[in-house]
């Protein structure tokens, strides 16, 4: 099995980013553990770095969410029952005014356990798996969301083209926000 690993890093230090990172494996596993656990390593790990002056990835409506969530008021949290990952086929370019997933195809995944994780180093960690059976399509465009439908508020859109994921290959996503 080959592994391929690529890391496109775009950044400066002090500044926000958004980290994406995807894991692919052979074979269909619930999560990346469960693969590990078969002995099956991931044969491509692709990380990409993108610092915020780049590409607008903060949306307006994830922002208000947030400062509405920092102040006390009545919002859906962005913890393990609400947080989802979008992937997605689509490629316009982001910008700060898109409150979805831009694509045809696109897919909410779930947290994984334990995810996400916050509260230190100044970033949130969101993680979640396409097993085998889902989100077999393009993975162009990624989205974190407190709700697994478009009528959820969403934090930040990133295009970045990860491939098409085929049937039966377990693809595990994470995404990193960063502020400093």
């Amino acid at each position: 099995m080959t592994r391929r690993v690529r890391k496109i890093i775009r950044e400066k230090e002090n500044e926000g980013k958004c980290r994406i990172t995807v894991k692919k494996f052979k074979g269909n596993y619930k999560s990346e553990e469960d693969a590990l656990k078969a002995g099956i390593e991931p044969y491509e790990i692709e990380e990409e770095i993108f610092p915020w002056e780049l590409e607008d990835v903060f949306l307006n409506q994830g922002i208000d969410a947030i400062w509405t969530l920092v102040c006390g008021g009545s919002e859906t949290a962005f913890d393990n029952a609400n947080a989802h990952i979008c992937v997605g086929d689509g490629i316009t370019a982001e910008d700060a005014s898109q409150t979805g997933p831009q694509g045809t195809n696109y897919t909410y995944l779930p947290m994984d356990s334990g995810y996400p994780q916050y509260g230190s180093d100044q970033k949130a960690v969101f993680k979640a798996t396409a097993d085998g059976n889902t989100a077999n399509h393009g993975w162009q465009e990624f989205l974190v969301a407190n709700g697994g439908t478009t009528s959820a508020k969403h934090i930040n859109r990133k295009v970045a083209d990860k491939g098409t994921k085929p049937s039966g290959e377990t693809w595990v996503i994470q995404i990193e926000l960063s502020l400093s």
